[in-house]
């Protein structure tokens, strides 16, 4: 009978890790993080050409992040400020200057969202001196800005199962890390409280 049962618990955890590969290499089961796939914008901006080639500072035009809870997006009247001379022929700065002349905001698909039950401010994080990188990658290589964030059911198997995990990019888990390094290698005092983030 011991023969049996070790048997069986072998062939549970043979399934077990069938399971879990198969769920690591289907990206596109529903309760796997989102893609990285972009959603299409109303003008093709490339964070590359202006935080990267021209190293345009972030909070230039994301000037809300230091005094809010929104990093915000630039005004189109800003956006014109630069545009009306520098590219001002080519078909994407035509669309924004179209925007200008209009009055219009331009209606920018958001690629960054936290959860509904989750309070985000940008602007401790920014006073801290965080890199805006640290959470949304390296901005200044990419033409397009996507997010691969949220829950993962096969990170939640492994940190259930006890096996190291390190937690999908702008989770709790992930935070939570990122606090705790901060208090540790920069005497910073990061708050690890439930309430910070849930009230």
């Amino acid at each position: 009978m011991r023969k049996g049962a070790n048997a069986s618990v072998g062939v549970v955890g043979f399934i077990l890790v069938g399971v879990l590969v198969v769920l690591s290499l289907s990206p596109s089961l529903p309760f796997l993080p989102p893609s990285q796939a972009a959603s299409p914008q109303p003008i093709a901006f490339s964070h590359k050409i202006h935080a990267g080639q021209f190293q345009i500072n972030c909070q230039y035009c994301h000037s809300d992040a230091r005094r809010s809870e929104y990093a915000g997006i630039p005004s189109v009247s800003r956006c014109i400020g630069c545009h009306k001379i520098t590219a001002a022929d080519r078909p994407e700065i035509k669309k924004l200057a179209d925007f200008f002349a209009r009055q219009e905001s331009i209606p920018w698909v958001r690629v960054y969202k936290v959860p509904e039950f989750t309070y985000f401010p940008h602007k401790p994080h920014v006073r801290a001196g965080v890199a805006c990188q640290r959470c949304h990658g390296p901005v200044e290589t990419m033409d397009v800005v996507t997010a691969k964030t949220g829950p993962s059911l096969l990170n939640d198997v492994l940190n259930l199962a006890g096996l190291p995990a390190t937690p999908p990019p702008l989770t709790m888990g992930w935070c939570i890390e990122c606090h705790r390094e901060m208090n540790q290698k920069q005497q910073k005092n990061a708050p690890l409280d439930c309430f910070t983030c849930h009230h």
